[in-house]
C-alpha cells in the first residue's frame, strides 16, 4: 500500500510537471507576445547578422524576450538566420514571429530619378536596400559588365531608367545592377528599337539626346518639339548648341565645382570638351543627366516641324519660344537675356 501511494504521488507530480511544461510551451509558442501599439512593426536583417543582432531588434518589440529565445532555440532559428525585411504584426505569438522572419521576406519599392552620376545613384539606392554605396558603384562600373553588355563609362548611367521597382531589401549590388539591365532590355522592346533605327540613332544616342532634352525642359508636352529641333539640326549637320552640354562640360572643371550655372555665357562656349556642342557637331559622348522616361519617349516620338531654334519664354517660365529663322531666334533670345538681367542673374 505504501509503495502504491509513492507511485501515485510520483505520477501526480509528473502530471503537474507535464501540465506546467505544456502550459509553458503553449505560452511560449501560441500566446501573443508583441509590445507595440501599431498594427505592425518591421525589422531589417542583414546578410551578416547573427541571432544576437536579430534579438537586439526584437527585444523592444516583445513582452517576453526570454520565451522567444527558448522557442527560437527549440526551432533552431538561432542558427538559421534569414536576411531581409520582415513584418511583425500586433498580437503575433512567438511561433508566428519566427515563421514570419524565417520565410516571409517582404519586397520593398526602390525608386530614383534625377541622379546625374553613378555615384549619386548608388547613394540613393543604398538608402533603400542593404547593399552599400561602395559595392553598388563597384558593380555599376565593372568593366567586364560594360564589355559584355556594350556599355562604356559615358553611357552606363543610361541603363538605369528612372522609375519605381520592386526588390528584396537584402538584394546585393550585383543583383540590383543585373535586374536594372533586365528592365532596360524590357524597355527597349522591338517597337522602340525600330523607332530609334528610323531616326538613325542607337539606344545610347537616343538616351544621350533625351538627357539634353530633359535638361532643357521638364514639361513632357514640350519635350517632343525640343527633340524635333535637335534632330533637325543633326540632319543638316548643324551643331546642337545645347546649353546643358556646356554646363556639363563646365562642371567637370575644378573652377565650377560646387557651383550652379544659371546663365550660360560666352566664356562657357570656349571650354575645350567633347561635350561642348557649340564647338563640336553631332551628339556628345554620353549623357549629361539622367532623363525621365518622358524625354526618352519624346525623342523616339519627336514632333516633326521646321524649327531650328528655341529660347526660354520669359512670360511662361518653364516653356520656350520656337523659331525657324536665326533673326527670329535672336529676338527671342534677347528677350530672355533681358529677363535674366532684370532678375539680377548674370552668371
Amino acid at each position: 500500500m505504501y509503495i502504491k501511494k509513492i507511485l501515485w504521488a510520483i505520477a501526480l507530480i509528473g502530471l503537474v510537471a507535464a501540465g506546467y511544461f505544456a502550459y509553458y510551451v503553449y505560452s511560449a509558442m501560441m500566446t501573443p507576445n508583441t509590445a507595440f501599439n501599431n498594427e505592425e512593426a518591421y525589422i531589417y536583417i542583414k546578410s551578416t547578422d547573427t541571432y544576437k543582432d536579430v534579438r537586439s531588434q526584437l527585444e523592444p518589440l516583445l513582452k517576453d524576450i526570454d520565451k522567444f529565445d527558448a522557442l527560437a532555440n527549440q526551432k533552431k532559428y538561432v542558427n538559421n538566420i534569414k536576411a531581409g525585411k520582415f513584418a511583425i504584426k500586433k498580437g503575433m505569438s512567438n511561433n508566428d514571429i519566427i515563421n514570419s522572419i524565417r520565410s516571409k521576406n517582404i519586397p520593398v519599392k526602390v525608386s530614383f530619378n534625377n541622379q546625374n552620376s553613378l555615384e549619386k545613384l548608388a547613394g540613393r539606392i543604398a538608402k533603400q536596400i542593404e547593399a552599400d554605396s561602395t559595392s553598388l558603384v563597384n558593380a555599376m562600373k565593372d568593366q567586364a559588365f560594360y564589355d559584355k553588355n556594350s556599355f562604356k563609362a559615358e553611357t552606363a548611367l543610361g541603363m538605369y531608367l528612372p522609375n519605381s521597382y520592386e526588390f528584396f531589401w537584402n538584394t546585393s549590388a550585383e543583383k540590383f545592377r543585373d535586374k536594372m539591365l533586365s528592365e532596360y532590355n524590357r524597355y527597349w522592346n522591338k517597337t522602340r528599337v525600330e523607332k530609334a533605327k528610323r531616326i538613325g540613332l542607337s539606344k545610347d544616342e537616343v538616351i544621350t539626346l533625351a538627357s539634353i532634352v530633359y535638361e532643357e525642359s521638364k514639361e513632357p508636352k514640350e519635350q517632343p518639339r525640343i527633340a524635333g529641333v535637335y534632330l533637325n539640326r543633326l540632319k543638316i549637320g548643324m551643331p546642337l548648341q545645347a546649353d546643358p552640354t556646356l554646363k556639363f562640360a563646365a562642371y567637370q572643371l575644378p573652377k565650377y565645382k560646387n557651383t550652379v550655372i544659371k546663365r550660360v555665357l560666352n566664356v562657357h562656349k570656349d571650354i575645350k570638351s567633347p561635350y561642348n556642342t557649340y564647338k563640336n557637331t553631332g551628339l556628345p559622348p554620353g549623357l549629361v543627366a539622367m532623363p525621365d522616361l518622358s524625354a526618352i519617349d519624346a525623342v523616339l516620338n519627336y514632333e516633326k516641324h521646321k524649327y531650328l531654334y528655341f529660347a526660354a519664354d520669359p512670360k511662361h517660365v518653364g516653356f520656350h519660344k520656337f523659331a525657324k529663322t536665326l533673326s527670329q531666334h535672336n529676338a527671342n533670345a534677347r528677350a530672355y537675356q533681358k529677363y535674366l538681367s532684370s532678375k539680377g542673374i548674370y552668371k
